[in-house]
């Protein structure tokens, strides 16, 4: 789905993700949910302070494995130049007011990276969430990370 590269975007795109995941069995205070869409939350602001090229859209895509054992989001964004690094990131300093989305994002992800878009030029960061975190509302163990990741489920 394609939001406008602004700050009302981006909490738009956090909105629909959390809307997805009530919608696929997991509920808005569910550790899956609420995992997931913070780390949109951090993808898509990402996407808007840094991927930002005016006049373009920033576009998010959420998808279930064929055994809904792991959710896949893709934020994609056009500007190609400015890639994150997919490492673990180092600790900005104590009196830094930026910097810490993508400790959470490799605190809270079991696998997150980043990619050339698909579709056109730019770069889609992606994460990888199992959906058995153990919590309120998830009661399997959590699974391995595998790369791989499937269409939604039907409903």
């Amino acid at each position: 789905m394609s939001f406008t590269s602004t700050p009302r975007g981006a909490r738009l795109a956090r909105l629909f993700v959390a809307h997805c995941l009530d919608s696929w069995g997991h509920p808005y205070t569910s550790d899956v949910n609420e995992a997931l869409t913070l780390i949109t939350a951090e993808l898509c602001a990402n996407a808007v302070r840094h991927g930002r090229v005016p006049g373009r859209d920033f576009h998010v895509r959420l998808a279930a494995e064929a055994d809904c054992g792991r959710l896949r989001l893709e934020v994609s964004d056009t500007r190609a130049e400015r890639r994150p690094v997919a490492t673990t990131p180092t600790e900005p300093a104590a009196e830094s007011e930026s910097g810490r989305g993508l400790l959470l994002v490799t605190a809270l992800a079991d696998d997150w990276g980043v990619a050339k878009r698909r579709s056109g030029p730019g770069k889609t960061v992606w994460a990888v969430v199992g959906t058995a975190l153990n919590g309120p509302g998830d009661s399997a163990p959590r699974q391995a990370p595998r790369r791989a990741a499937g269409p939604p489920p039907s409903r």
